[in-house]
């Protein structure tokens, strides 16, 4: 059965769960999942999880992310980006150095009010639900980082290049949008591309014409996404047989934190977190 994770670059007009779909056809296996979810219109950096790989779905959600998008001054549109419909339109004035100096706000740790078109839900209803019958509910602003933030290029008059490092739960249409409002002129998004996400970047990402053709050869193996954390490999057979019936193991001369366990013949069993001598696992990678 295939188990790993394959980095795809996620093309346009295609929603994440389309590739999810199309990689369990390509690879015959039912438990396929995605690490963070990419608008139809964005591009790039999408880890997909396969079989047993799945469990480690949870840990890509939480990681930084970094995108290129493409800030377009002087539009405004109801969905933040230039798919939807245009809501105002205003002459722009302002240059480079205007456009880095707004930027500058939006650093560090912030509030960002979420999009209407987006999947949050509130009192049980999803927001662009309530956005596409015309209507428009109150939304508390989040706390999201925004950990680098840089003005690449000026393409027009109108049009710029970021490159943004952020964290989970940020919406960069809306940073377009502020960046804008800030601006006076307003502004919003025209393209976007992830170009690294739960660690992983567009050098290792694979198209879906790769899948069909190569199909698991591409999986990288589920400890891959570990690989911030130290090895760990047991030491005997008593210590393997207590992890594999998901009990702590005791080693004194392992230091406090996290570990990637492996069992005695290199098999990746589980990420554990060691504190004062006892290991305790976090999540297992073994069995069916």
């Amino acid at each position: 059965m295939p188990n790993g994770i394959i980095i795809i670059d996620k093309p346009s007009d295609w929603t994440s769960m389309d590739v999810c779909a199309k990689i369990r056809g390509i690879l015959r296996e039912k438990r396929v999942g995605h690490g963070g979810t990419l608008d139809p219109m964005a591009t790039g950096v999408l880890p997909v999880f396969v079989g047993q790989a799945t469990r480690a779905v949870e840990f890509s959600e939480n990681s930084r992310k970094e995108y290129v998008a493409g800030l377009r001054l002087g539009l405004v549109t109801n969905t933040q980006d230039t798919s939807g419909e245009t809501l105002e339109t205003h002459p722009v004035t302002v240059g480079c150095e205007a456009v880095a100096q707004a930027m500058e706000a939006f650093m560090g740790d912030i509030q960002q009010i979420p999009p209407m078109f987006s999947a949050i839900k509130i009192n049980g209803q999803k927001l662009y639900d309530l956005a596409r019958k015309g209507q428009e509910v109150e939304r508390k602003p989040r706390s999201i980082a925004i950990y680098e933030l840089e003005l690449l290029e000026q393409v027009n008059e109108t049009d710029y290049l970021i490159r943004c490092v952020c964290s989970k739960g940020t919406y960069i249409r809306t940073l377009c949008h502020d960046i804008g409002q800030v601006l006076g002129c307003g502004g919003t998004m025209y393209s976007l591309r992830r170009t690294m996400a739960a660690g992983y970047t567009l050098a290792q990402a694979v198209t879906l014409e790769d899948v069909q053709s190569r199909g698991e050869e591409l999986l990288l193996p589920a400890d891959s996404i570990f690989s911030q954390h130290p090895a760990l490999q047991l030491k005997s057979a008593k210590q393997e047989k207590r992890v594999r019936n998901g009990n702590t193991f005791t080693d004194e001369s392992v230091p406090d934190g996290t570990y990637r366990v492996y069992g005695q013949d290199g098999t990746f069993l589980c990420l554990s977190q060691a504190k004062d001598g006892t290991l305790t696992s976090i999540k297992n990678f073994f069995g069916a």
